[in-house]
């Protein structure tokens, strides 16, 4: 293990290539106990290989997870794999067996893969949307990672992310044929927010449409996490470090991730990234409940009379509605008490370098 740990070690990262997974590969890279960051995910961009530096290399390989025996060819020499590949879906626009197909199926390659290759480490990036809301749309306040909080997630995503942690929990500690074992932990990521983050660029520019007012759907009082995803990244790359380091620690354990960003409400910490890229964004007034419900029937309707002929743009859904309106928060330092996780980036400059991002897509999208 001791030379491995000296710079030889060999990453893979699944959907290197995504929102999450790009800046674990960024950061993965930068570290010298690292010789090779490979990344699989089916939207193969090259660019993610210039973030090889004079110690590590990277390399992008294209490749569905679905596909075992593609991914059993891109695993061949790996010493740890960080798992991200998923479908965010939380509009609901693609069939559920699909999603599930990719989160569920995916990881269940993704380990069946490790056993067969000896293998022994895996970090797995889950969501909060594993947990709840429920079905009964009970809140979580200020919960941690014993929190015990049960019910059917009411979010089709969230559902798949639930039965994927499932199978990562029940594959810990898992016979090897080498004779060693698997050792497996997970990360809950929650809103997260930072470059590309499609979902913020989506929110500027409907701020935009309705004269720079930012409306929200949330009560004053909902409390959401928001983590940004350079802090996200980061603790993915300290659990990977540590499940190898100190595994009687990690094993089996589940992390919730967290940072300085205000955490009470949801709607101002996203008022605040906005407003820091354009200071004329101006905070509207909340959307009431019974008028995104309305909303929310009259697409159904209007989608089944025009399914012939038109598809729609995918508009909220009730259990995404519910999920903004919950409040589902926690507060916790199990990562730092396991694995010594301090955030990298503080809250300040988390803001800006999100607004720095936001301010040249949206300057490529006006100068088009």
């Amino acid at each position: 293990m001791s030379s491995e740990m000296d710079g030889a070690q060999v990453y893979l990262v699944t959907g290197g290539c995504g929102f999450i997974g790009e800046k674990i590969t960024e950061l993965l890279s930068q570290q010298d106990y690292i010789k090779e960051v490979r990344v699989f995910d089916s939207v193969a961009r090259k660019e993610v290989e210039n973030f090889a530096t004079a110690t590590t290399h990277v390399t992008v390989m294209k490749g569905d997870i679905r596909d075992y025996n593609l991914l059993l060819a891109a695993m061949q020499g790996v010493h740890v794999v960080i798992h991200t590949a998923a479908i965010v879906d939380y509009r609901n626009t693609l069939p559920f067996w699909e999603m599930k197909a990719v989160n569920v199926g995916g990881t269940e390659n993704v380990l069946r893969a490790c056993c067969a290759l000896n293998i022994p480490y895996v970090v797995y990036t889950s969501s909060i949307a594993a947990v709840g809301p429920n079905i009964l749309h009970e809140p979580m306040l200020r919960g941690n990672e014993d929190t015990k909080y049960s019910g059917e997630v009411e979010l089709p995503y969230g559902k798949t992310k639930a039965m994927a942690e499932r199978l990562v929990l029940e594959a810990n500690g898992k016979k090897l044929s080498n004779g060693g074992k698997l050792t497996t932990c997970i990360i809950r990521a929650n809103t997260v927010y930072g470059e590309k983050a499609v979902f913020l660029h989506d929110l500027y520019l409907s701020a935009k449409a309705h004269h720079g007012v930012l409306n929200y759907l949330e009560p004053e009082h909902t409390e959401r996490n928001s983590t940004y995803v350079g802090n996200v990244a980061w603790m993915h790359v300290l659990a990977a470090r540590h499940l190898q380091l100190k595994p009687d620690t990690l094993a089996g354990q589940v992390y919730y991730s967290y940072d300085d960003t205000p955490t009470t409400k949801g709607f101002l910490v996203r008022y605040q990234l906005l407003s820091c890229t354009d200071p004329s964004i101006r905070l509207g007034s909340r959307i009431p409940y019974w008028k995104m419900w309305l909303l929310i029937h009259l697409h159904r309707i209007i989608e089944v009379i025009l399914s012939p002929f038109w598809k729609p743009r995918p508009f909220l859904n009730f259990p995404l509605l519910h999920t903004i309106v919950t409040t589902f928060s926690y507060e916790t330092d199990k990562a730092f008490r396991h694995f010594g996780y301090k955030p990298l980036y503080s809250w300040q400059e988390s803001k800006v370098r999100t607004a720095r991002w936001l301010e040249v897509a949206v300057g490529n999208l006006s100068s088009q």
